[in-house]
C-alpha cells in the first residue's frame, strides 16, 4: 500500500498543526458558513480544546482518539472524521452525512488512514532517530 499524501496547515506556534490526510474544507461544496463554522471549530481543537457534543463526538470503532466533528450547513450535515495526535490534529475525512449511522465503508478507510498514518509517523521518528545517532 503507498503512503499517503499529507497536507500540513500551521497557522501559529501556539496551535497544534492541522494535518490532511483526505478532504477540504472549502467553497463549494461547504458553504462560506459552513467553512467558516469547521475552521472555528478545528481551531478550538488545535488549541486544545476538547469538544463533546453536540459538536463532537468519539468514533471508537475508527480508532482510540478518533472523533466526529460534526458541521451543520445549508444543504448538508458534514463531518470530519479526525485524529488527535499529541503533536497535531489529523483530518482523516471529510463528508457528507445523509443517515444517523456513519457508514460503515466511512468508518473502515478512516481505519485504514489512520493506521498507515502512524505507520508512516514511527517510521519517520525511527529514521530520525537513526539519523542522530549516525
Amino acid at each position: 500500500m503507498p503512503n499517503l499524501t499529507y497536507r500540513t496547515l500551521v497557522e501559529t506556534p501556539s496551535r497544534k498543526p492541522l494535518i490532511f490526510v483526505n478532504g477540504s474544507i472549502k467553497s463549494p461544496p461547504f458553504t462560506k458558513e459552513g467553512r467558516i463554522e469547521a475552521g472555528r471549530l478545528l481551531r478550538r481543537l488545535q488549541e486544545g480544546e476538547s469538544l463533546g457534543m453536540p459538536h463532537s463526538r468519539p468514533m471508537r470503532d475508527v480508532g482510540p482518539k478518533c472523533h466526529e466533528l460534526r458541521v451543520a450547513d445549508e444543504e448538508h450535515n458534514w463531518r470530519i472524521m479526525y485524529y488527535l495526535d499529541t503533536t497535531a490534529v489529523v483530518v482523516l475525512d471529510v463528508f457528507p452525512k445523509a443517515t444517523r449511522k456513519t457508514p460503515k465503508a466511512v468508518i473502515d478507510k478512516c481505519a485504514r488512514r489512520l493506521a498507515t498514518y502512524l505507520d508512516d509517523k514511527r517510521a519517520a521518528e525511527q529514521a530520525s532517530l537513526k539519523k542522530k545517532g549516525d
